[in-house]
């Protein structure tokens, strides 16, 4: 049984300024199993940032016949026992510790002090940071930062953990060190994860599925599921022909939605009756 299910999912904002309504999601349907590894792909503006916030019930979608169930149950708001989320910046409290900030979400849960520090240094250790568990945020590079977050998000041990282009704002290396990192986490801890990206390269090197989302409005294209073993070769032969299969699916969408950016269109009408 899929853990996370999302069928017939529409979402559209109203623009008071020009009067229209921005279609984002135009019945988006897709599902998670239990150790999944499920990455969202498509151009800016194809709404799968906001597909992952309505599964984790940050916003609503447009209602019925829509709907999303976790565990079976319909999600209308955040739930940190059930999913934990990872968003395109660190948001480390600059005033706490790391440590004292991978604690923070444990603080609602019934552990006690001791239990919520060994748990925070469990995952500390995953990605080597433990040195650095009495520094603050300021003292961290952008990479170190993610890790931390990181740390914070696996702490609060849910089955499932959303990620929002995590590691989009770290230069190359960084990104695929961390996805090294990330990969053998998702292994040793056996979690759902789900992650934004619109790089196909990052797609490929983390995802055991791959969602291709079209441009505005957002609606699965193909989903792809990735054989290639672990560990796998950036630039090796077969890793490029998976590569070049995303491609083949975005590049008409890369090129809509930046054809659109070019010439200044924020919205999309809804289609007429």
């Amino acid at each position: 049984m899929a853990i996370i299910e999302a069928t017939s999912i529409c979402k559209s904002f109203f623009d008071l300024q020009t009067g229209r309504e921005t279609v984002t999601l135009d019945n988006v349907s897709i599902s998670a199993n239990d150790n999944d590894f499920l990455v969202l792909l498509g151009p800016s503006g194809s709404g799968k940032s906001t597909f992952l916030n309505i599964i984790a019930g940050l916003t609503s979608h447009n209602g019925p016949p829509g709907r999303v169930l976790v565990h079976g149950q319909p999600v209308s708001k955040p739930n940190p026992k059930l999913m934990a989320y990872m968003f395109q910046d660190s948001v480390l409290l600059p005033w706490r510790t790391v440590i004292k900030n991978i604690e923070f979400g444990l603080e609602a849960q019934t552990l006690t002090k001791q239990q919520r520090r060994e748990r925070a240094l469990k995952y500390l250790d995953m990605v080597g940071l433990r040195d650095f568990a009495e520094s603050y945020p300021r003292q961290l590079s952008g990479g170190m930062a993610q890790r931390v977050a990181l740390c914070r998000a696996l702490a609060l041990e849910t089955d499932i953990i959303l990620m929002d282009e995590p590691f989009g704002a770290l230069d190359e290396q960084s990104r695929i060190v961390l996805g090294d990192e990330l990969v053998e986490i998702w292994r040793k801890v056996r979690r759902t994860f789900v992650f934004v990206t619109h790089s196909l390269t990052e797609a490929v090197y983390l995802g055991e599925r791959i969602a291709v989302f079209t441009a505005r409005p957002g609606k699965i294209k193909a989903e792809i599921k990735n054989d290639l073993p672990r560990p796998r070769s950036i630039g090796s032969p077969e890793f490029n022909r998976m590569v070049d299969v995303l491609w083949g699916h975005l590049k008409e969408e890369s090129i809509t939605a930046l054809n659109r950016e070019k010439a200044g269109e924020n919205s999309v009408p809804l289609p007429k009756e």
